[in-house]
């Protein structure tokens, strides 16, 4: 069984050189585990921890999160003026948005604004 800690080894985008002493890692290693999942800046990651397993666990910063399906559908309402998540809610069906439609749709400058 594994017991400890985890560690902060990366607070607002910049790396604690102490800890990674500490934990005996290099730079390169944990530029390595990062990679491994996918992120290539450490300046997007909000908080990064080195879990007693040896696994690295991170937050990125809001502005790198990729965006959802949900929050595109929610921005895509928003631009045609429907604040509702689902406006097939009274009958209990979904039916997935025409993105390309809606987009087409939208007004120019409703459009500009939001995808600037």
């Amino acid at each position: 069984m594994i017991t400890g800690k985890s560690k902060i080894v990366i607070e607002n985008g910049q790396i604690d050189y102490q800890i990674l002493k500490k934990l005996r890692m290099t730079v390169d290693q944990l530029e390595m585990r990062i990679r491994t999942k996918g992120i290539s800046n450490i300046s997007d990651i909000q908080i990064a921890t080195i879990e007693p397993n040896g696994q690295l666990g991170y937050e990125l910063k809001k502005e790198a999160k990729p965006l959802t399906y949900g929050e595109f559908t929610k921005l895509i309402g928003g631009i045609n003026g429907n604040q509702n998540e689902n406006s097939n809610q009274d009958n209990n069906e979904y039916k997935e948005p025409n993105i390309f439609q809606e987009i087409k749709n939208t007004n120019t400058q409703k459009h500009n604004k939001i995808f600037k």
